[in-house]
């Protein structure tokens, strides 16, 4: 972290020191002279594309900066939830993550003022194709996130207490700060996704969906091996790079939790609907072939295809959460939305959950 920093409250008031002292460790003798705003995206949270030019010393030509929304009431929900600090503590931590992400330059944290701010790489410069759901992956794009992840879950896998700067990382646990604004807004996704949800969806009241299916679901992930998840790996939170790689941005969703949760989100709402359908069986056996992890604690052909098929739940909540409101475009959640309810029927999410004990 660094401490000397005051988080600029408005993108205009980033100064060519500040961004000199937050550049510091990763190019030291870097003394910025003019700061440009190139581009402002604030939806989720409040991004910033940045150009920059030196006095000194020699640095990126542009780096993105990520902080807290001002949307009303958004800091407080990201509390509530546990999610509001995740990223910048983790990347303040300095452990190891061994797949594709930003570089992060800086991070300061404002605790009492609930906000925090990321100063990291512009991904563009090194030819990223940052994805959303109206640009699907390609089957083999996502064997290759998916071993990615295979390699993330193998470095912490059943290992995350040996790493004391991650003790602040919570496990996945469906907590009221989770249920309570989904249980809000699920009517109105309801309404606003229309005819892309299935009957057997909307046959569900909202507290089934919110209480039972989510609420079990997540309830699963804190049994079985334990690893470090990125929480929140849809598509939009990837990126291809040109030798193929496919990278993970936005970690403040991180956890510890069951490896299925991140398999589960990433690949069904990467693909098509047919995409999926005809190739999930063979992707989760890649991403078990994938694991390294020894041979006694890796999941077997039968409980991987259970726990994958518990997973649904997690997105089709989330993104009849997320249609709702303005964070996402409409494609991109009605997209979603889709994915993720034609999984939870097909695999029948329900049984499975009966049938894993949840």
């Amino acid at each position: 972290m660094t401490d000397t920093l005051m988080i600029p409250r408005q993108w205009d008031d980033m100064t060519s020191a500040w961004m000199t002292t937050a550049l510091a460790g990763h190019h030291p003798g870097a003394e910025v002279a003019d700061v440009t705003l190139l581009l402002v995206d604030d939806g989720t949270n409040r991004r910033a594309r940045i150009g920059l030019t030196y006095a000194a010393g020699a640095g990126p030509a542009t780096v993105f900066a990520k902080a807290e929304s001002d949307a009303p009431g958004r800091r407080e929900i990201h509390a509530r939830n546990g999610n509001l600090f995740n990223e910048p503590r983790l990347f303040s931590s300095g452990v190891s993550l061994p797949v594709d992400h930003p570089v992060v330059y800086s991070t300061v944290i404002d605790e009492p003022g609930l906000d925090y701010m990321l100063v990291m790489e512009d991904l563009l410069a090194r030819g990223a194709d940052p994805r959303d759901a109206t640009r699907p992956m390609t089957v083999d794009q996502v064997a290759r996130g998916l071993c990615g992840l295979a390699r993330l879950h193998s470095q912490y896998w059943n290992a995350v207490q040996d790493h004391a700067t991650l003790a602040w990382v919570q496990p996945f646990v469906p907590s009221e700060g989770w249920q309570a604004p989904m249980r809000a807004i699920l009517p109105m996704g309801l309404e606003r996704a229309g005819d892309v949800v299935p009957a057997a969806v909307t046959a569900l009241s909202v507290d089934e969906l919110v209480g039972e299916m989510w609420a079990r679901s997540v309830g699963t992930l804190t049994t079985g091996p334990q690893t470090l998840l990125h929480g929140d790996p849809h598509i939009g939170n990837t990126y291809l790079l040109p030798d193929g790689e496919v990278g993970f941005l936005d970690w403040q969703v991180v956890r510890t939790g069951s490896w299925s949760h991140d398999v589960g989100y990433f690949l069904q709402g990467a693909l098509t609907v047919d995409d999926r359908r005809a190739t999930e069986a063979d992707l989760v056996e890649e991403y078990r072939g994938c694991l390294d992890v020894p041979e006694d604690e890796r999941p077997s052909p039968e409980e991987a295809w259970m726990r994958y098929r518990t997973s649904p739940a997690h997105g089709l909540i989330v993104w009849l959460a997320t249609i709702s409101g303005n964070v996402q475009t409409r494609a991109v959640s009605l997209a979603l939305v889709e994915r993720y309810a034609a999984a939870f029927v097909e695999l029948d999410t329900p049984g499975a959950l009966d049938a894993i004990g949840a």
